[in-house]
């Protein structure tokens, strides 16, 4: 039953991904997850030279894995890559993705800092949605999105995190699909082979972070 979930769930972490080559940009914006690769990720990439300020945004999640904000472990991170704390912006009051993206912007006006082009740094499984709600939420800016590189057989090793992430990849592939409907998100076109992959862990039991 695992290889044949394994199957399925890849097919939709393909499409998530955007294979997109970054370039630089005015900044790198790590948006919040309880995933501290994704910080990793952009710590390298503003080391690299990909952006001149790093946005680390994101409050206190649901069940939280450390008693601060995104944005502040997030930070922790970076400084600890040797990234300087003024190079390092904090937006810590967002619950959700298009909340990283609205507050930082509002963030970003109040501080008098005008960037046009972002380099999203996000989970793997949530490029697409991340580049959707950016195009939606921010359209007069332009972006990026990248993530960890990582392969899906390593992101799953863990069965416990597997089982977890899988059914928020099924949420969220779902929401890709609704969202833009409720004016969250760009539409995007889903290929029958993800929808039927989708599908098929829904039969399996991938629901907890359907909507309802």
């Amino acid at each position: 039953m695992l290889d044949r979930v394994d199957y399925l769930a890849k097919i939709i972490w393909d499409y998530m991904l955007m294979h997109e080559v970054p370039q630089p940009q005015d900044a790198i914006f790590a948006l919040g997850s309880q995933d501290l690769r994704v910080a990793t990720r952009a710590g390298e990439l503003y080391l690299a030279g990909y952006g001149k300020y790093v946005i680390c945004a994101g409050g206190i999640g649901k069940d939280p894995l450390y008693p601060e904000s995104e944005a502040i472990a997030f930070a922790r991170v970076l400084r600890a890559q040797g990234i300087p704390a003024e190079k390092i912006l904090l937006e810590n009051q967002s619950t959700n993705t298009g909340e990283n993206i609205l507050f930082t912007k509002k963030l970003l006006q109040e501080r008098g800092l005008t960037f046009h082009s972002f380099l999203l740094v996000q989970k793997p499984y949530m490029e697409r949605r991340t580049f959707a709600t950016f195009q939606k939420q921010w359209p007069e800016a332009t972006c990026q999105v990248t993530s960890p590189e990582i392969a899906y057989e390593e992101y799953a090793e863990d069965a416990v995190f597997r089982e977890r992430f899988i059914n928020l990849m099924v949420g969220d592939l779902q929401r890709i699909k609704e969202y833009p409907k409720l004016g969250f998100q760009i539409e995007q076109d889903i290929p029958d082979t993800v929808w039927q992959a989708w599908e098929e862990l829904i039969r399996l039991g991938y629901t907890k972070y359907l909507l309802s």
